[in-house]
């Protein structure tokens, strides 16, 4: 019988500003909501608060757009400063439709307007969050310091809300990893009746970050979310491109 997963929420109140030392601050608010942190323990932070600590912060008024950002926003009356930073923080644009870019960033990820977002920011509409500049490596300085300043081996999941095609509604995925391995492959193994599977693949890390959403919300200020009992396979050298599906067995491009 499988063991009994737990879904723990670690409020943080207060807002994250940039310079702000996210790992001491977590592990504080652990205490302050009498819980612990265990050996094997998967921490998913939300995207906003990693972004904001590492100073992705920008402020609008300072962004000069560029002439196809003005004529792209004039087509969508969208606001030319948030499509100058879009298009910055993209190296394709795959689709451009009622206002909304699909995009390829820079670090790979296919996503709505490169993750760039106003939601949960002070300053009202002069101020954007983009994501981090590099997701694995926030998760991995995250666990690390965890490892050094608790003595606690845990994996972490960097997480950021996404939509799909198809579906409607968006779910919580994940966008940087650390200590974890991101797929879990079932290929030549056998199902219950004994056929082989040759193609399923599932993307763990992308349901554990669902699963950490229903927690979280996005008015609760609980922006951490601690996931307790799931056996997962640890991994040191992993990175959240092996679940980024390549052009050639991508259908939607």
């Amino acid at each position: 019988m499988k063991s009994r997963i737990e879904i723990i929420p670690v409020p943080i109140p207060s807002d994250i500003r940039p310079g702000d030392n996210l790992d001491l601050i977590i592990l504080d608010s652990v205490n302050k909501a009498n819980e612990y942190l265990s050996d094997g323990d998967i921490i998913i932070v939300a995207q906003k608060v990693i972004s904001k600590s590492e100073g992705r912060l920008i402020d609008l008024r300072v962004v000069n757009p560029s002439s196809r950002s003005i004529h792209i926003a004039k087509q969508y009356d969208k606001d030319p400063r948030l499509i100058e930073l879009i298009l910055n923080e993209s190296l394709d644009v795959l689709r451009l439709a009622r206002g909304i870019l699909i995009v390829e960033t820079k670090r790979g990820l296919i996503c709505a307007n490169a993750g760039v977002d106003q939601s949960n920011v002070e300053g009202g509409n002069d101020y954007a969050v983009l994501l981090p500049e590099d997701a694995d490596s926030s998760a991995r300085k995250l666990r690390n310091s965890f490892k050094k300043k608790a003595g606690i081996d845990v994996a972490v999941i960097i997480s950021d809300t996404f939509g799909r095609p198809f579906r409607e509604g968006q779910v919580n995925v994940a966008i940087g990893v650390a200590g974890i391995q991101p797929l879990k492959s079932y290929i030549g193994t056998q199902d219950m009746y004994g056929k082989k599977l040759k193609v399923t693949e599932i993307a763990v890390v992308d349901e554990i970050a669902s699963a950490a959403e229903l927690q979280m919300g996005k008015a609760d200020r609980i922006p951490v979310v601690i996931i307790r009992g799931y056996e997962y396979k640890m991994k040191e050298n992993t990175s959240i491109s092996e679940l980024i599906r390549s052009k050639d067995k991508d259908l939607f491009r």
